[in-house]
This record gives C-alpha cells, sequence and structure tokens, in this order.
C-alpha cells in the first residue's frame, strides 16, 4: 500500500515537474483575480485565491520530489517551499478572518 502512495506521489510529481521550466517562476500567478469590465463577486476572488494558493502547494509538493530524486536544484526546493509555506500562511489568516466575521454577525442582535 505504502509503494502505490509512493510510486503515485513519484509519478505526480514528475508530472508537474515537468510543467516547471526555468523561465517559469514556482509562485502563483501574477494575474489579477479582477479582470476590468466583469462582475466580480466575493466567491470568485475567494475560489481564485484558493486555485493559486493550492497551485502553489503542490508547486512545493512536486519540487520537494524532484528534489528527492535528484532532479531539482536545492535553491528552487527552497523557492517552492518558501511560497508554499507563505501561500499555507495566507490561507489560514484568510480561514481565521472568516470565521471571526461570521461570529460577529451571529452575535448581532436583531
Amino acid at each position: 500500500m505504502l509503494e502505490a502512495i509512493s510510486s503515485t506521489a513519484i509519478t505526480a510529481g514528475q508530472a508537474a515537474a515537468s510543467r516547471i521550466t526555468e523561465t517559469q517562476t514556482i509562485a502563483p500567478s501574477a494575474t489579477s483575480p479582477v479582470q476590468a469590465g466583469d462582475d466580480v463577486g466575493f466567491d470568485s476572488v475567494m475560489k481564485q485565491v484558493t486555485t493559486d494558493a493550492i497551485g502553489t502547494l503542490k508547486a512545493g509538493e512536486s519540487a520537494s520530489i524532484s528534489a528527492m530524486q535528484g532532479k531539482e536544484s536545492t535553491r528552487k526546493v527552497v523557492e517552492a517551499l518558501m511560497s508554499a509555506e507563505q501561500a499555507l500562511q495566507t490561507a489560514v489568516a484568510v480561514r481565521d478572518k472568516v470565521v471571526q466575521a461570521y461570529q460577529e454577525v451571529v452575535r448581532m442582535s436583531i
């Protein structure tokens, strides 16, 4: 079972590592989730931020797996892991603020 999970993770890491090129950064996309003229709601912005964070975390994992296989430089792995850590901290902070706002709404008297 463990071997199947490991081989799946290695395969996923190889696929993700093949998508990362030397000119491409590991950080989330620089495009803004808000496009001019679009009717953008809170849910679509949060979905875009979440998608970017998940992509950054996956890139960090794939870089780590590639480093274990000897296919990735230490510098790129550190950059990927730092980006992943920052994305995770941001996601946790946003979650905490959403929970805090919900609790304030619940405490309001009608």
